[in-house]
């Protein structure tokens, strides 16, 4: 743990040594247990530091729901890495944690050496969409308040966002370690961190300049479309489509995940095909 001023993050650090350093963030209802399958080889060449976000895990946060939002929850990621001694690192996001990773990198370019994106999206274009996107994020988020949190969780992962990994022979642990979250600190998390609630970082694409790997699975043909339209706009960002995997690249198809991810790290984007 370690506590700022409003919050009190829980992560996960492996031993620290002369190898460069991952901060990994997780999607929404996840935690830092997400990347059990996919840490014990990055900690071969990498030092990976996961944190539970805000609403998530057993991070915990002040009362105030603003503490949830995009900002104040990356300034706090920030520091962190300053309260680590961190001064640049790598970064890794998956969906809501890969737009919280894109923001981070826009706005604090100077502390990260390459971008990883994992599923993850700019927000939404216009303030008509972000509206209407806001009003079913708040209604989600009331259900999920006022519901069985097991129930809650089948209907949300009964989407066709998620065909594929509603058919992995690991479905049922994911379920297990989504179980381990508070829904009411997962609901703050969606009124707050939502993409209804995130400023638009479309306009912000053509002069970003951390070199940036955007992956997107096989299956997920919705988020293939977003980020193959993210690699055209942003002169630093390569698209990579991970086979036989859907929105969950990490749980779907872990070894071609890190494959890709170390290939991207160690020798750069000109090598990825």
């Amino acid at each position: 743990m370690v506590n700022g001023k409003n919050y009190k993050f829980n992560y996960y650090l492996s031993q620290k040594s002369n190898k460069t350093i991952i901060l990994m963030l997780h999607g929404f209802m996840g935690s830092s247990n997400d990347f059990i399958e996919i840490i014990p080889e990055l900690s071969k060449k990498f030092c990976c530091l996961i944190v539970d976000l805000p609403g998530h895990g057993k991070t915990r946060v002040s009362e105030s729901e603003k503490y949830y939002n995009m900002h104040n929850t990356a300034t706090a990621l920030i520091g962190l890495l300053d309260n680590l001694k961190i001064k640049k690192c790598y970064l890794f996001g998956y969906s809501m944690g890969g737009r919280l990773a894109l923001y981070l990198g826009i706005n604090f370019p100077t502390r990260f050496e390459k971008i990883i994106l994992e599923s993850a999206s700019p927000g939404l274009k216009s303030k008509v969409e972000r509206s209407l996107r806001f009003q079913s994020d708040f209604k989600l988020a009331n259900k999920l308040e006022n519901s069985n949190f097991q129930e809650f969780l089948f209907n949300w992962y009964n989407r066709a966002l998620f065909e594929s990994l509603r058919q992995h022979n690991n479905f049922e642990k994911l379920i297990e370690i989504r179980l381990e979250n508070n829904p009411l600190e997962l609901v703050k998390s969606l009124r707050n961190l939502g993409i209804g609630n995130q400023p638009s970082l479309w306009s912000k694409l053509s002069n970003h300049h951390i070199p940036t790997l955007l992956m997107a699975g096989e299956y997920d043909y919705k988020f293939k479309a977003i980020n193959t339209e993210i690699a055209e706009l942003c002169p630093v960002a390569k698209l990579k489509v991970i086979s036989e995997s859907g929105h969950n690249i990490h749980w779907e198809n872990p070894s071609e995940l890190m494959e890709t991810m170390i290939n991207f790290l160690v020798k750069g984007i000109k090598t990825l095909v």
